[in-house]
C-alpha cells in the first residue's frame, strides 16, 4: 500500500493508495474516527453501485456500522441543487447526527456533491473519499466540494477537508476506456504544472496508463496525489499558489457549460483547456514549441486536443466571464510558460483569448 499525508496541522489526512481496501475499510475507519455509534451514508451513482455498493455495505454492517445508502444519475447533472436537496433529505430521514460521516464511493462527481453535503449537513459533519476513477485522484484530495449553477460550474460550494481518501486500485479495472483517459488528463496536468520528469514519464508510459498496468497506474497515481497534496498543505484555500492546479479549467469549464454537462467528460474538456492554455503560452512569451509538446503529450492519452466546431465562440467567452478566475474585469488563467512549470497571469486580454478559441477550432 502507497500512503501519503496533505499536511493541514489538525485537519491532516492520509491517502491510502493500494489493493483490497475496500474490503479493510472498517479497520481505517476505526483507526481515523469514524465511530459505530451514528449512521453511516453512502453517497454513490447508478454505474457504481451495481459493482461496489453492497459488497462496502455488507462489510460495514458486519464490522457493526449503520449504514443508508443512496445511489444518484451518473454524470454531471447529478452536482445539482435538486439532488443535493434530495440527499438532504435522505440525510435527514436516515438520522444522521453530528457524529455521522457520509462516504462518497464513487468518482468526481460523487466526491463533489457528498462532500458538499457533508459540508453543509448540521454545518459540516465528516466525510471520506472513496474514489473508484482514476480522474478522482485530483477532485478526492484537497477538500473543494461543490454543486454546478447552469450558467457556471462549481459556482456553489465550499471548502471541506475529509478524514481521509481510500483508494482501493481495483476499482479502476472496470472503467471503460474512455474514462481511463479522461483520468489520465488530470494526472498529466500535475506533471505540467510541477514536474517536468512526469510529465514526460506519463507521455512515456502512455500504452501502460492505458491498459491499467498495476506498477504503472499506483506510480501514476501516488505521484499525481502527491503533487497536489504538496499543493494544498501550502495554500488549502487558494489563495495563491493553488490556483496552479486550475490549469486548462477555465477553457474547460466554459466548455462543458455550453454543452450542458453531457456531451465531454470532465478529463476532456480540461485537455482542451491545457491545449489553449498551452497556446495563450505561447502567445504571451512562451517558448515555441510548448503547444506542440503538450498536445503531443495529450494526444499520446488518447485526449482531445481541439475545439469542436458546434461550440459558438460567443457563448464559451460568455461562459468565461462567469467563472471563478474572472475578477474585475480580467480574465485570469493559469499559464504554462514551460513544461512543468506554469504561472498566475491576472490580465489576459480578451482578444487574445478570442484568438485562441479561433485557433483551437482549426487545430492549429
Amino acid at each position: 500500500m502507497r500512503q501519503l499525508t496533505v499536511q493541514l496541522e489538525e485537519r491532516s489526512y492520509p491517502i491510502l493508495i493500494g489493493s483490497g481496501l475496500l474490503a479493510q475499510a472498517p479497520q481505517y475507519f476505526e483507526q481515523y474516527g469514524l465511530t459505530k455509534k451514528s449512521p453511516l451514508l453512502i453517497i454513490t451513482d447508478e454505474n457504481v453501485a451495481p459493482k461496489y455498493l453492497s459488497g462496502l455495505e455488507q462489510t460495514l454492517r458486519t464490522a457493526g456500522y449503520t449504514v443508508v445508502s443512496a445511489v444518484v444519475p451518473s454524470g454531471e447533472t447529478s452536482k445539482s441543487l435538486s439532488v443535493y436537496q434530495d440527499m438532504m433529505t435522505v440525510a435527514i430521514e436516515g438520522k444522521l447526527d453530528r457524529s455521522s460521516a457520509i462516504l462518497a464511493l464513487g468518482g468526481g462527481v460523487v466526491g463533489d456533491l457528498a462532500g458538499f453535503v457533508a459540508a453543509t449537513y448540521m454545518r459540516g459533519i465528516k466525510f471520506v473519499q472513496v474514489p473508484t476513477t482514476i480522474l478522482a485522484h485530483d477532485s478526492s484530495v484537497g477538500g473543494k466540494v461543490a454543486v454546478n449553477h447552469p450558467l457556471a460550474k462549481n459556482m456553489i460550494g465550499a471548502f471541506h477537508q475529509p478524514e481521509l481518501v481510500l483508494y482501493d486500485v481495483d476499482t479502476l479495472q472496470s472503467l471503460p476506456p474512455r474514462d481511463v483517459s479522461a483520468g489520465l488528463s488530470e494526472m498529466l496536468k500535475h506533471g505540467l504544472i510541477r514536474d517536468e520528469a512526469f510529465a514526460h514519464w506519463c507521455e512515456e508510459h502512455a500504452e501502460e496508463l492505458l491498459a491499467l498496468n498495476p506498477e504503472a497506474l499506483g506510480y501514476g497515481l501516488e505521484r499525481g496525489c502527491g503533487i497536489k497534496a504538496e499543493i494544498v498543505s501550502r495554500d488549502e484555500r487558494e489563495n495563491g499558489e493553488r490556483a496552479l492546479l486550475n490549469l486548462g479549467h477555465t477553457i474547460g469549464h466554459a466548455i462543458e457549460a455550453i454543452a450542458g454537462y453531457r456531451e465531454f467528460l470532465h478529463g476532456e474538456a480540461i485537455s482542451i483547456g491545457m491545449a489553449g492554455s498551452a497556446l495563450l503560452g505561447e502567445k504571451l512569451g512562451a517558448p515555441a514549441g510548448l503547444y506542440e509538446d503538450t498536445v503531443r503529450m495529450l494526444r499520446s492519452l488518447r485526449l482531445p486536443t481541439t475545439m469542436p466546431a458546434h461550440l459558438d465562440t460567443d457563448a464559451l467567452m460568455e461562459a468565461m466571464m462567469h467563472d471563478k478566475k474572472f475578477r474585475e474585469g480580467h480574465m485570469v488563467f493559469i499559464i504554462p510558460y514551460r513544461i512543468g512549470a506554469a504561472r498566475i497571469v491576472k490580465d489576459v486580454p480578451v482578444s487574445t483569448v478570442r484568438d485562441v478559441i479561433e485557433m483551437l477550432r482549426k487545430g492549429e
